[in-house]
């Protein structure tokens, strides 16, 4: 509602993932309640996205006069390096949303240590370029200064847009298991350290809300190690996501490296005791979870205490709504498209060879 008209240049889509790709790059549009959002899907591969972002871009600027690009940019930056291209043949300002950076603060594997050096090449290189940067932590705010981002041109606004009508805690619900957790089920997410800390703590379960490439070696493993786990794959909608959520005791995320997480918030709005990892955007909410290193000899011990009192679950529970305040859909949203407005108005410079 903030704008006439938005435009999405994107990859290429499956019919049985999204609209389907038009015959030469035609609009697909609008998006159910908004006619006034189009898209735009590649016809190729993701490499070619940085062309067709420049190809398509070109044409829809020409005949629309866009005020402002915004690209969500992440390894292997294709987004960014498009935006780039664009911004040379234009001179559009743009502005470059960093939402996670890859192994930030802790790699799990080589893949993700390959992907924060790229971060740290191209970022910055990309950042210098645009006319303002969004972040959505200050955790991400902070490494993007120490790699020399200009701290005028950088700000931080959430992307968790949380919303009041369907997180409205449920005491009707039974609690069936002690913990809960909601992640795609990667190395990265904590959750063979999950499995060890419960095994310490012995004779409690957990409820794995979510799926991905590791869920059978993570059922194995829970089988050898004699703890209760249940995984229920993904739900079909958010509103059966918080209901199951709701029949845990306790929301544990144990991810060494995230942008937000979302589901973090949403356990909170729900009124749930959290226990968390210190990433993403856990560092503003120190006083209402309970912090863990993510080892299994630290996480079985916050465990334990938070399982053995009731009581504390309950404060947590109550001083975690506050998520609700700091994250409200309306206000975030408005915020959201006036600085996207502001960075529109912002005088497009010469490109500099110097940092």
């Amino acid at each position: 509602k903030h704008w006439e008209r938005i435009d999405v240049i994107c990859p290429r889509v499956s019919s049985s993932t999204g609209p389907p790709a038009p015959a030469r790059g035609g609009g697909v549009g609008g998006m159910g309640a908004f006619p006034n959002v189009h898209f735009y899907p590649s016809h190729r591969g993701l490499w070619y996205q940085p062309y067709w972002i420049l190809k398509k871009g070109k044409q829809l600027i020409d005949e629309c006069c866009h005020d402002v690009v915004t690209v969500h940019d992440y390894p292997p930056f294709y987004n960014g390096l498009g935006a780039w291209f664009l911004w040379r043949a234009k001179r559009i300002p743009f502005v470059e949303e960093i939402h996670h950076i890859v192994g930030s603060p802790s790699a799990s594997d080589a893949q993700e240590w390959i992907g924060r050096w790229m971060s740290r090449a191209v970022i910055p290189f990309i950042a210098r370029r645009a006319a303002a940067v969004r972040v959505v932590s200050q955790l991400t705010e902070g490494v993007l200064l120490a790699w020399k981002v200009q701290e005028e041109k950088v700000q931080i606004i959430p992307s968790f847009y949380l919303d009041h009508a369907l997180l409205a805690p449920d005491a009707s619900i039974q609690k069936q298991f002690d913990l809960v957790t909601c992640a795609r089920l990667v190395k990265n997410k904590g959750l063979f350290e999950i499995l060890e800390a419960m095994a310490i703590v012995k004779n409690i379960s957990l409820l794995v809300i979510g799926d991905g490439p590791l869920r059978k070696e993570l059922e194995m493993r829970a089988k050898a190690l004699g703890v209760r786990v249940h995984c229920c794959g993904w739900l079909p909608t958010n509103e059966d996501v918080y209901k199951k959520m709701q029949s845990a005791k306790v929301f544990v995320m144990n991810s060494r490296s995230e942008g937000g997480p979302r589901t973090l918030l949403e356990a909170m709005a729900l009124g749930m005791p959290v226990i968390a990892t210190n990433v993403g955007v856990v560092p503003n909410l120190l006083q209402n979870l309970i912090l863990t290193t993510g080892k299994p000899d630290d996480l079985s011990g916050k465990i334990k205490l938070l399982l053995g009192d009731t009581e504390l679950q309950r404060k947590l529970g109550a001083s975690a709504r506050i998520v609700l305040q700091l994250f409200g859909r309306e206000h975030l949203v408005k915020t959201y498209a006036d600085f996207l407005q502001n960075a529109g108005r912002k005088p497009v410079g010469e490109e500099r060879s110097s940092p």
